[in-house]
């Protein structure tokens, strides 16, 4: 699956998916759902992204947005991703109670 999104109206409305690495079910501890709304809510209040929906499941999100500062938006949601992963990442490797710490950040380096 192709990780370069194409968006050909910057100022279009647009709905996306995206996928934990091999569908493991992250989301499925609130912690790490949280840095997922964390993040949209930082891209709303500082990256111009409009949120008109959201839904997180156990493995993947799936988001409808669009960009109203001239911020093209495959760069709006390429920050997005980039820091809320590598969030959900540290948050993994200092969480003391995650008992599939060993797995995920193998699987993760893979």
């Amino acid at each position: 699956m192709s990780r370069n999104y194409k968006f050909h109206n910057s100022e279009g409305l647009y709905f996306v998916s995206f996928a934990v690495v091999g569908w493991l079910d992250v989301f499925t501890r609130n912690e790490y759902k949280d840095l997922v709304l964390e993040s949209l809510e930082f891209c709303q209040k500082n990256k111009g992204m409009e949120i008109h929906a959201w839904c997180i499941m156990t493995n993947h999100v799936h988001l409808i947005f669009r960009s109203i500062e001239n911020q093209k938006p495959e760069l709006l949601l390429g920050d997005f991703k980039r820091f809320t992963s590598r969030s959900v990442v540290k948050a993994i490797q200092e969480n003391p109670k995650e008992s599939r710490k060993e797995f995920l950040l193998d699987y993760f380096k893979k």
